[in-house]
């Protein structure tokens, strides 16, 4: 029997690769949530968009009608601590009601490790880390994910998520390696997930007639070194660099620069999230390593972090 998906965040770098899982899935069939930026979805008659805005839940009300299970993807990252509030914590409020009223069996919300705070988390379990959100951001996140697990949801809690798409992660590492002009030393361990796995497990768990209900982790099981993935991204995406700084070195360097010195504080500390579990559950592959899995995404990265054109040429 054809399964009806309704996916939220669809022109996102997430949500993007979840509409291109769900396509994947012939007996599929799928709305997409549209805000103010387009969708580019595939042309078939299975694809199906509509209006929504979770900043107005009268537009959410009729989005869930027919609909079986619902990937939330869309959240807001940043702005003024009331857009936060609306959007991720009101905003999943609203969709999750519209979908309990249509009788959707399924609703799956793909959040973020950062409602844990900053580490150290090693292999650590998801009912084991108390919830402590950090920023206003991450504060709102964890609040959608209550109401997800209220109405019986799955929430899926990825580390670093890397792919084509991806403005944050690699490139905010390429940032900070070229403000540093150097490596680091370090030691810690990062849990890492490609994009189309995470994707592929949302999916999964949308469709899956298995209880998958709570949270879990969704990350590759093995997680890199950050001196491994910091050589990756420099060897990869041709970073000249001298050598390796240690940490206090490192911290030292990047003194002046904030968001530099936020990402470096971050790469110091374990954050490494057992995530077998999740894999296990939906009988899915967890895709590639970051060591196996970023080569395919070299072109993505490369065109987004080359060096504008000198003004006249």
């Amino acid at each position: 029997m054809p399964q009806n998906i309704l996916i939220s965040g669809a022109s996102g770098f997430i949500g993007g690769h979840v509409l291109r899982a769900a396509h994947s899935q012939t007996d599929a069939r799928i709305r997409v949530m549209r805000h103010r930026a387009g969708v580019d979805t595939p042309a078939d008659d299975r694809i199906h968009t509509v209006s929504g805005d979770l900043q107005d839940p009268a537009s959410l009300r009729a989005l869930c009608d027919g609909i079986d299970a619902v990937i939330h993807c869309a959240s807001a990252v940043s702005g003024d601590a009331q857009t936060l509030h609306t959007v991720n914590d009101q905003g999943t409020h609203a969709l999750v009601d519209a979908a309990l009223r249509q009788g959707v069996r399924r609703v799956v919300y793909v959040s973020t490790a950062s409602v844990y705070g900053r580490g150290p988390f090693r292999e650590a379990e998801a009912h084991t880390l108390p919830v402590r959100p950090g920023s206003p951001t991450s504060h709102t996140r964890a609040a959608a994910e209550q109401h997800v697990l209220r109405a019986g949801g799955t929430v899926l809690r990825p580390h670093l998520v890397y792919g084509t798409g991806d403005r944050w992660v690699i490139p905010g590492l390429a940032g900070l390696l070229r403000y540093l002009r150097a490596g680091v030393d370090c030691p810690s361990v990062h849990s890492a997930v490609d994009a189309a796995a995470l994707a592929s497990a949302a999916v999964a768990a949308a469709l899956t007639d298995r209880d998958v209900a709570g949270v879990h982790h969704a990350n590759h099981p093995v997680p890199i070194q950050a001196s491994a993935l910091m050589d990756l991204v420099r060897e990869h995406l041709d970073l000249s660099a001298a050598g390796k700084l240690d940490a206090e070195q490192a911290r030292a360097r990047a003194a002046g620069a904030p968001q530099a010195l936020h990402h470096l504080d971050m790469l110091l500390v374990d954050h490494w999230f057992a995530s077998s579990d999740i894999w296990r559950l939906l009988d899915r592959d967890p895709g590639p390593s970051p060591t196996e899995g970023l080569p395919a995404h070299l072109p993505w990265y490369r065109e987004l972090l080359r060096p504008d054109p000198a003004p006249g040429r």
